[in-house]
């Protein structure tokens, strides 16, 4: 895993030994940061990377100019490893590491925090097998809108197979894309 593009281009992130992880292949991350720059994102922008795992993502944001990220994630040894990606690129002053479940937190915006305009959502695929009006990931994006700006985007990735709602609180699914196993969806907050 590395990042792809902007002031970190080519940094190799380091993985935490011994777990089973999804890594996002450079093709995949491409596009769906293609689709995002469509959107004006995430240059200057506030994002947040739940369930970051190394921080893939979010680091990829802060690469090409995200204003800062929080990124969310409970197992203690995927932090170490976030923490280690995140001094490596030198974005320590514009990261927000925070141990905690991402499905009782969300974004993690508390008082007088801004609101994100940008969210990844990339549950472990276990998770998005129910996607339903009461699922817990429907009712961690319930949690979300509380927390982002208006316009924000939200970007969720499942499986292929995984049949999303068209809308979940005041977020309406706008794009969707389909690679290899997995799938990217894009939803937006309505005011």
């Amino acid at each position: 895993m590395r990042i792809i593009a902007g002031t970190k281009r080519g940094m190799r992130l380091l993985s935490p030994k011994g777990f089973d992880t999804r890594p996002i292949t450079d093709m995949v991350k491409e596009s769906l940061f293609n689709v995002l720059y469509n959107y004006g994102l995430p240059q200057d922008k506030v994002a947040a990377d739940l369930f970051c795992g190394t921080g893939s993502l979010g680091l990829e944001a802060l690469s090409r100019g995200a204003k800062k990220v929080r990124f969310v994630d409970d197992n203690p040894n995927v932090i170490e490893t976030l923490n280690r990606n995140i001094a490596k690129a030198g974005f320590a002053d514009r990261s927000k590491v925070i141990r905690a479940n991402a499905l009782k937190v969300g974004a993690a915006a508390g008082p007088g925090q801004a609101e994100c305009e940008l969210v990844f959502v990339d549950p472990p695929y276990k998770m998005t097998q129910d996607v339903g009006a009461d699922s817990p990931l429907a009712k961690l994006l319930e949690i979300v809108c509380g927390q982002l700006a208006d316009g924000a985007i939200v970007v969720t990735r499942t499986h292929r197979r995984t049949k999303l709602l068209d809308t979940y609180s005041r977020l309406k699914v706008i794009d969707k894309r389909k690679w290899g196993s997995m799938a990217v969806a894009f939803l937006r907050l309505d005011g």
